[in-house]
């Protein structure tokens, strides 16, 4: 054999080679091999909203699950936790991406309601974290209970008004089933157990802490005689703390907040604030992704996983700055 001839036999075994290689890899990439498990899984976690401070703590949970069952997640959503659209567009591009599971916390009770739909008519897992939808076609949903934690504020700023006095009950946005079972847990235990306390008014904010901010400011003005505030999440929260700052009537006003913030933990130690109901959103991100993995492989999680609240007031706020400092906004 000559040179020449040499030559094209060794390129023609060293072209065979590449191509039975490239041919392997193809294989390995498959999308049968994937569909076995030979491939990260993704699972899109799409929260109400980005930019709340509460939903970022809900994405450290969800990323130290992705990290510790070796998954990927993809945070998707929109930025402000009443653009429904928005929400609904990240639900349809995550089926575009053809992921393996969907985290989802509903920004709207029935808006969501046919996205959901759409994620189960693709066979894709589906875990509600947070806030209830109209459906039961999800398979896992984690969330605080929200009647509790509503009838626990009550208990809470009732006997600190002695039983006696009138209240504002300041609201988040319309079809937030969370938001909307905080205030009705409120307002059933207040009639029940303390009949003394009337509610003066109940108004919905726009989802902003200025919204709250405003909306409280408007209230307390038209309502001189309020001797206490409840306001069920942390925007609204912080906007009602920041009103009756602003009023001059912190700590004269007994006020109890659902949700934390720095300045409300501040407000609990200084004494202007009775105290916190404050949910534990690490958890809750933690939990949703680890049903869906669970989902995934093939495990029958519990349909209904409750995450328990504290109760934070100056008896244990100490405790508490240690032991659960990203749930109090820290």
């Amino acid at each position: 054999m000559n040179k020449q001839n040499l030559f094209f036999v060794i390129l023609l075994v060293v072209s065979a080679v590449l191509l039975s290689l490239g041919i392997i890899q193809k294989l390995r990439h498959s999308p049968k091999e994937a569909e076995a498990g030979r491939r990260k899984l993704v699972i899109a976690v799409i929260p109400k909203g980005t930019i709340n401070m509460w939903w970022d703590v809900v994405r450290q949970g969800a990323e130290k699950a992705a990290e510790e069952y070796g998954v990927e997640i993809r945070w998707n959503g929109p930025e402000t936790e009443t653009d429904r659209e928005k929400q609904i567009q990240a639900v349809r591009d995550a089926l575009v991406q053809n992921v393996d599971a969907v985290v989802l916390g509903p920004n709207d009770f029935k808006a969501l309601v046919r996205p959901i739909e759409e994620v189960h008519e693709k066979g894709i897992p589906c875990v509600i974290i947070d806030s209830a939808a109209d459906t039961d076609i999800y398979d896992a949903f984690a969330a605080t209970d929200n009647l509790a934690g509503g009838a626990d504020a009550a208990r809470l700023l009732g006997k600190a008004m002695d039983g006696q006095g009138s209240v504002l009950l300041i609201k988040y946005v319309p079809n937030s089933a969370s938001t909307d079972d905080r205030a009705k847990g409120f307002r059933e235990t207040l009639a029940k157990e303390f009949p003394g306390i009337t509610i003066l008014a109940e108004d919905y904010t726009d989802g902003t802490v200025e919204g709250a901010r405003q909306k409280t400011s408007d209230l307390l003005s038209r309502f001189p005689q309020t001797t206490g505030v409840f306001a069920v999440n942390q925007p609204s929260a912080v906007g009602a703390y920041k009103a009756i700052q602003a009023q001059g009537k912190a700590g004269t006003i007994k006020y109890v907040g659902f949700d934390s913030d720095s300045l409300l933990v501040q407000a609990i130690e200084d004494g202007t604030c009775v105290g916190l109901i404050v949910q534990d959103p690490l958890q809750i991100g933690y939990l949703g992704v680890e049903t869906a993995v669970k989902l995934l492989n093939g495990g029958k999680p519990a349909r209904d996983i409750p995450v328990p609240s504290m109760i934070v007031t100056i008896e244990n706020v100490a405790e508490k700055k240690q032991t659960h400092a990203a749930a109090l906004g820290l």
